[in-house]
């Protein structure tokens, strides 16, 4: 039984994940609203949006030194309270460039806490002594489901100025508290070490850096499929399978139920398979789906399809980016969040560009690819990478 100083600090680490889906989430419900407000043309809007992008991926690298200079508990407590103070920032702009420039701060907020709080996951992990890594980001994706649901009923009656405000208060509120457990409690040594390593520990090397980009390319291929599910697999359902709007909706929302559960469930199973097993397994499943969701032909199927992809890619992420941490410290997280953000930053335009060439249901195949790629990394090269020692 973990102790009561692990357990406040799970829950602690648990909140901060849930904070995070919750507040991105809120953000993405409103940018339809932010786009009537800055009069944005699609591609002015598309370009503004990169701001994200581009702030979180330059953010990344930088906070895995930051968690190894000042510790990933102080930092995650730092990007928090940018990350709710930057979500209010949009409403107040009035023109594409103007939202461009402050979703950078936003984007270098959700880059930093998503390297951060992995990197004191990782930590807790291996002080628990059991791979608890996917009910942290179980947390993360029901914190999105809550705050799109609770952001689509709001958008109706609130402005987003008072909607996104809202977001930047709780957020507050939740830092005060959850950072206070965080803050109190140095992160953890792992088992056999009796003290934790200093602040400016362990650095990938020349042995290590290998296998980090190895479990990079996994984060890789599952963030891809993330990525062009959340923004393509409404059209696929509506365009090619006649869905309606309410049921087009609803594929993606079956997608990210059964990811949730996917991670929820990934302890018990990570327990029974080990990692290399799960990851195999996951991409496995996920190729699947995937080839179910793009090529049948009834409405149902590709329901189902969809789901079946939730579940296979579920794990595949949390164990990449536990096991880069585990090899590598705040650098590891950093270099395979990186490759992963990296995933879902490509998927949706790649897809849109190969589907243009070819069609919709012909690019959703590209997931199923990348899935199957990550299962066979995981079959030829993994088994070495998720048992070796940093």
């Amino acid at each position: 039984m973990p102790g009561p100083d692990l357990t406040a600090l799970r829950v602690a680490i648990t909140a901060f994940f849930a904070l995070d889906g919750f507040v991105f989430a809120g953000w993405v419900v409103r940018i339809p609203d932010i786009k009537h407000q800055t009069h944005a043309s699609v591609g002015s809007l598309g370009l503004a949006l990169l701001g994200v992008s581009a702030g979180a991926v330059v953010t990344m690298t930088l906070t895995g030194r930051l968690c190894r200079r000042f510790g990933s508990h102080l930092v995650t407590v730092v990007c928090a309270v940018l990350l709710s103070l930057g979500v209010a920032l949009p409403p107040l702009t009035h023109s594409a460039l103007a939202l461009g420039t402050v979703l950078l701060v936003f984007g270098a907020a959700y880059g930093g806490i998503n390297v951060a709080f992995n990197s004191a996951a990782v930590d807790l992990v291996a002080a628990l002594g059991r791979p608890v890594m996917p009910t942290f980001h179980a947390a993360f994706s029901l914190g999105g489901m809550v705050g799109a649901g609770l952001g689509g009923l709001l958008a109706g009656t609130l402005s987003p100025t008072r909607h996104l405000l809202g977001l930047t208060l709780t957020g507050l509120l939740v830092t005060l508290v959850a950072g206070r457990a965080l803050l109190r409690h140095e992160p953890p040594p792992p088992p056999g070490r009796a003290h934790p390593e200093p602040a400016g520990g362990r650095h990938p090397g020349d042995r290590v850096r290998g296998p980090v980009l190895v479990l990079g390319l996994i984060a890789l291929c599952t963030a891809y499929g993330e990525g062009a599910m959340a923004d393509w697999g409404a059209l696929h359902l509506k365009q090619d399978l006649a869905a309606s709007p309410a049921t087009a909706a609803a594929g993606y929302a079956c997608f990210a139920l059964a990811m949730t559960v996917g991670r929820l469930s990934g302890t018990r199973l990570l327990e029974l398979l080990g990692r290399t097993r799960t990851v195999i397994a996951g991409g496995t499943t996920a190729a699947t789906g995937m080839l179910l969701a793009s090529l049948a032909p009834a409405l149902w199927a590709a329901l189902l399809g969809f789901a079946v992809t939730g579940l296979g890619l579920a794990n595949l992420f949390p164990v990449a980016v536990e096991r880069a941490g585990a090899l590598a410290g705040p650098s590891g997280v950093a270099v395979a969040s990186t490759l992963g953000y990296g995933g879902m930053l490509l998927g949706p335009p790649a897809i849109g560009f190969m589907a243009d060439w070819s069609s919709l249901p012909t690019a959703l195949l590209s997931v199923a690819v990348l899935a199957a790629i990550a299962a066979a990394v995981g079959g030829l090269m993994t088994r070495r990478v998720m048992s070796m020692s940093p």
